[in-house]
């Protein structure tokens, strides 16, 4: 019998072409998405032509990725994907540690150091020292834990955007927590940055009169054996762009501190000048299942 490839006969043909797939998760993610972009196209009344630049803004959005940038999470950040996909698998139980997202600059590995290094090699900004502890939601010290660190330097660049002016792993740390689930680092006080601009992502963010700022803000990657792993900031608190972040990501548990400390004895436990910036964050993971 022949098909009729009607507005509403294409959609029907499609979403039958997706019958056969063998992974029940895989048929559903794909008769949804299929669903939504025709239901999308109708509603609209998309264009030959939207749909051909379409196309075009998202071919220049793949070619815009490398191995040190990645545009498409970029673009998914922008449009709020990226904090929604991570606030429906995020459920922590109570008290736990509320994550937020990877962003673009995760993609290089952090090296290995000590605890109470210096993160910040190019020696810029305000020194600060961030201290805390990885527990269970229950309130057990996790020791081993391991705290992968990466943010933004002083003037809010990372190193994979200044590979001829920051040293390869600036602001980047893999840090092990000690007996009793401690760590602690000195680093500089990050500054509030725009997210790269001079791909597509920038050209659509201009189209919408949207800012690409985001608030000054820390990495960090918790994981220890038998807990889920957590992936979260911490913003300094005060600072810009805390209520209109580019990327949809900021909690209010999040924001904290990074208070001015006066105790010699504790400058010279960290090994900074008193008086310096502290933060306190604690990092508490759930117990897997």
């Amino acid at each position: 019998m022949t098909t009729d490839a009607t507005r509403a006969g294409v959609t029907e043909q499609a979403l039958a072409s997706l019958r056969g797939t063998a992974d029940p998760r895989l048929r559903e993610l794909l008769t949804g998405l299929v669903r939504h972009l025709h239901d999308f196209a109708r509603e609209t009344r998309l264009t030959q032509e939207e749909w051909e630049g379409a196309i075009g803004f998202l071919t220049a959005t793949g070619r815009m990725c490398t191995d040190t940038r990645q545009e498409f999470i970029l673009l998914s950040d922008v449009l709020g994907l990226s904090m929604l996909v991570e606030t429906l698998s995020g459920d922590r139980a109570a008290g736990a540690t509320e994550s937020t997202v990877l962003g673009p600059f995760h993609m290089t590995e952090s090296p290995v150091r000590a605890l109470g290094d210096d993160i910040d090699l190019v020696g810029g900004g305000e020194k600060c020292v961030v201290s805390g502890r990885v527990r269970s939601a229950d309130g057990t010290p996790l020791p081993g834990a391991v705290v992968d660190v990466w943010q933004a330097d002083d003037k809010g660049f990372y190193d994979v955007q200044q590979p001829g002016v920051q040293p390869a792993g600036n602001g980047r740390g893999l840090f092990t927590t000690d007996a009793e689930g401690r760590f602690w680092f000195r680093t500089c006080v990050p500054a509030a940055y725009p997210i790269p601009t001079d791909g597509p992502v920038g050209g659509l963010l201009r189209a919408t009169g949207r800012h690409p700022y985001r608030p000054a803000h820390i990495h960090f990657i918790a994981t220890a054996e038998g807990h889920t792993p957590v992936t979260t900031h911490i913003f300094v608190a005060g600072g810009d762009y805390l209520d209109s972040d580019a990327v949809f990501a900021v909690k209010q548990s999040l924001v904290q501190d990074f208070a001015e400390a006066d105790d010699p004895s504790l400058a010279r436990e960290f090994g900074v000048a008193n008086p310096f910036r502290h933060a306190r964050f604690d990092l508490v993971l759930e117990q897997a299942v």
